[in-house]
């Protein structure tokens, strides 16, 4: 028997499925992409999985750490100054498993994210881009929807947020995101689920 370890664990949601069907294709439309990424990427599409992580603490140690030695494990100062919080938004190239164009700043809005595609997008251009992402409402903002059409070459009237068109709503928006038809797309993973599952 293996050895408890009371000390560690992990959060668990179990989404609700309010409509099965939808789950169905959502995982599927994920799954499916993950499955062509190295086909993609032999034609020059990026695989992209995008997320943030919020609240992340800048300390900076009041003394120097204590290096390891034989017998001694490093030893870390306990006390530190702190330099507020910081966003992280960052993309995995699922074909190499290298980060591309990493920002960090002290807010997520929804033009910290269009920043954030704009600057990944600079990185190779003229690509065919596909963004795995989760459903968090800057992921589907007017901006995002601004930002791909000019760079698609979208000429059609977008709408007008929360009134008509592609901006109407989330979902339009999402919709107009997630086109297979575009060189810059969104793939959304299912509501509560995660990209990874780290231990």
């Amino acid at each position: 028997m293996g050895v408890l370890q009371p000390h560690r664990k992990r959060y668990w949601l179990t989404p609700p499925a309010d409509n099965p069907v939808e789950l169905a294709e959502q995982i599927c439309t994920v799954c499916e992409v993950y499955e062509a990424t190295p086909a993609l990427a032999a034609t020059g599409t990026h695989v992209a999985s995008t997320d943030e992580m919020t609240g992340i603490q800048a300390l900076e140690r009041l003394h120097p750490s204590l290096p390891m030695q034989p017998g001694h494990v490093e030893r870390e100062e306990f006390e530190y100054r702190r330099h507020g919080t910081l966003s992280l938004i960052a993309n995995l190239d699922v074909a190499t498993g290298q980060l591309v164009a990493p920002s960090m700043g002290p807010t997520r809005t929804e033009a910290d994210f269009a920043a954030h595609i704009t600057q990944t997008l600079q990185t190779d251009p003229q690509a065919g881009w596909i963004f795995v992402t989760d459903q968090l409402n800057t992921h589907q903002s007017e901006a995002l929807v601004r930002l791909v059409a000019e760079q698609c070459g979208i000429q059609e009237d977008l709408g007008i947020k929360g009134k008509s068109g592609h901006l109407a709503s989330m979902s339009t928006r999402a919709a107009f995101l997630s086109d297979k038809s575009h060189r810059i797309r969104f793939v959304y993973t299912p509501r509560h689920s995660r990209l990874s599952q780290p231990d």
